[in-house]
């Protein structure tokens, strides 16, 4: 659809008022000599930092309130299915503007990212610490074509000489190279740094504040050209904070019977609606809105793991884990776009999206050549109901560990199919995402043709965009012994075997769970410098009907067998000894843990093993 057709179709439905979605439904566009009045939308795109798939009212939370987001979803499209490029931010950021994935880019952690560490098997993969200035960005394209652009908010895409003017923006106000700010009131910065372009800023102000206040400037000062807004808060990443009349009302508020509770981050993230509402409200009042597309969407998902004070952040149940992990809960996103002359209102779309689809986005619709290979692909046709639209598969690749416990891996989305694979042991894990959402049953073994189809194709996938891999750690020390003796085996750090069981982390349980079928076990290596006699003690928990099972802990020939205990709930934990060991060598040991029996639906949840010395000399 040319620029013509979409203005004809625009004053269509000025036109025709409430009806104007059917016109679009059904094709119904007004002859009009369009030639002369059309002229490319405006672009704003509001990226928010950690902001969960189910941290708004349009996306099912009882909890936080979001009227402004809400009314936008009402007046656009709401992406049911949308994901980030990566589950850390960095990396989906560059992807965003580049349209490339960040296995291409070779920009695929968080910029630092993490040092090398002994407790990792694999080795901290080197990767980019900026956005490659011959990339071509969204706002050099944009800016080619006579937009004026501007980058308001977080950068996180490298330091001097990469910043954000050097990328294509005209304006760039309050980037840096970091991915925080100390403080979300005024300094933001510690030692007497300062935002750049936001050198004056009254003590205690508050940044999401600030910088709505800037893209306001910026919408009025180019409202009569065209103009791209790229506007990415540092909100909702921590430091936690919120401004304190809105963390009252959250804290004297009704307790919410859901696990979306923490009064801080809501006042968050109703400060950020309070944001958009006044962004849109700049639009109408500069009588831009109906030529303007809105993009509303977040880096990564939200922050489900306790980090920092005040953490975790939020919950993203249904889905499964959160930031940092290749589960639904780290990857899915919410997706607002608004574009009156194009989007029927109130519609949603389930088709998988993904953050390198912006950019050929936008050049389709402002028919604008790419001038890069992009692995993105244009969603115009989604957009416009109905349209037709294909793409092969969804991919990933972070070959890292994350701060929040994700490890190294990839991952594959194809039809209602994802696969997942780590990199440590080559394990592999296969869900219908369609049927179920959380994530909760593994198909590998039911599917095992398509889980080979799928690896398959995610092994030509890294080999095509030259995906570097991670190498195998030599220093390897897991689990050391303590200086008091004592070796602690935490369920973090275990290996899993079979196709059921997993570690479900912390902040709701921190345990080796979903341990329903009895062929599934678990193991740990651990390192001993202090060779002796040590007593084996278990932290285990288990519900009501799932006690007796009769499970093995077994390190070389040496066996302990213990019944499993009922405890009241499977997160209810109790201590117990069940045998000693003797470990007669230094070095490497493995420690297996299987099930023998499992009478009840579960066998036990695990959260710790610990090999303290024995008393006996």
């Amino acid at each position: 659809m040319d620029f013509a057709q979409r203005e004809s179709r625009r004053i269509v439905m000025l036109a025709a008022g409430a009806s104007a979605g059917l016109l679009i439904v059904f094709g119904v566009v007004g002859q009009v000599d369009a030639a002369a009045t059309a002229t490319r939308p405006n672009i704003v795109v509001i990226l928010i930092d950690d902001l969960g798939w189910a941290d708004l009212g349009c996306y099912g939370s009882k909890f936080y309130r979001t009227p402004n987001l809400d009314k936008l979803a009402a007046e656009g499209m709401r992406f049911t299915q949308a994901y980030a490029a990566c589950p850390v931010c960095s990396p989906t950021r560059a992807a965003l503007l580049t349209g490339q994935y960040p296995a291409r880019l070779h920009l695929t952690d968080y910029i630092p990212g993490q040092k090398s560490s002994p407790e990792h098997k694999m080795l901290r993969l080197e990767f980019l610490q900026q956005l490659p200035l011959e990339q071509t960005t969204v706002a050099e394209m944009l800016r080619s074509a006579g937009y004026a652009t501007a980058a308001i908010g977080k950068w996180h895409l490298g330091g001097e000489r990469f910043e954000p003017t050097r990328q294509g923006f005209d304006v760039a106000k309050g980037g840096i190279a970091a991915g925080s700010v100390s403080s979300h009131f005024a300094p933001y910065l510690l030692e007497g740094r300062k935002l750049p372009g936001l050198e004056e800023a009254p003590p205690g102000e508050y940044l999401a504040d600030r910088l709505t206040s800037e893209a306001e400037r910026f919408i009025a000062a180019h409202r009569e050209q065209p103009f791209f807004l790229y506007l990415p808060h540092y909100a909702v990443h921590t430091p936690i904070m919120g401004k304190p009349d809105l963390v009252a009302k959250y804290t004297s508020a009704e307790k919410p019977s859901g696990l979306q509770r923490n009064p801080i981050y809501a006042a968050m993230i109703e400060n950020l609606d309070e944001s958009v509402g006044r962004v849109l409200a700049q639009l109408d009042k500069l009588g831009l809105a109906d030529n303007t597309i809105v993009v509303f969407s977040s880096d990564n998902g939200g922050l489900a793991t306790a980090e920092s004070p005040n953490t975790p952040a939020t919950y993203n149940g249904p889905l499964r884990e959160g930031k940092g992990w290749l589960y639904e809960g780290g990857i899915r996103i919410p997706l607002l776009v608004r574009w009156p002359s194009t989007i029927v209102s109130g519609s949603t779309c389930a088709t998988p999206v993904s953050s390198v689809d912006l950019l050929p986005t936008l050049a389709e619709i402002c028919e604008l050549p790419l001038t890069q290979k992009v692995d993105g692909v244009s969603v115009v046709p989604l957009l416009q109901l109905p349209g037709a639209f294909q793409r092969d598969a969804l991919y990933w690749h972070y070959p890292h560990y994350s701060p929040q416990g994700g490890k190294p891996g990839g991952a594959i989305r194809q039809g209602d199919f994802k696969l997942i694979e780590f990199y440590e042991q080559g394990r592999r894990e296969l869900y219908n995402i369609t049927r179920d959402t959380g994530e909760s049953t593994n198909l590998i073994d039911r599917e095992p043709q398509r889980a080979e189809e799928l690896a398959a194709k995610l092994a030509a996938w890294r080999k095509a965009v030259d995906a570097h891999m991670p190498a195998v750690n030599p220093d390897f020390r897991p689990d050391a012994q303590d200086d008091n003796g004592t070796i602690t085996l935490p369920a973090r750090t275990a290996d899993v075997h079979g196709v059921m069981l997993r570690y479900e982390p912390l902040p709701h349980k921190n345990t080796l769970g979903f341990w329903v079928r009895q062929d599934d076990w678990a193991s740990w290596d651990f390192d001993v410098s202090r060779p002796g006699t040590f007593e084996i003690e278990i932290l285990q928990g288990c519900g009501p009907g799932s006690g007796g099972s009769q499970v093995e802990f077994s390190i070389g020939d040496q066996t302990a067998t213990a019944r499993v205990q009922e405890t009241g709930g499977f997160q209810d934990f109790i201590a117990r000894r069940i045998g000693t060991v003797k470990l007669a060598q230094a070095g490497r040991h493995t420690l297996s843990v299987k099930p023998r029996s499992k009478p009840g639906a579960a066998v036990m949840d695990l959260r710790q093993v610990r090999l303290m010395p024995s008393d006996a000399k």
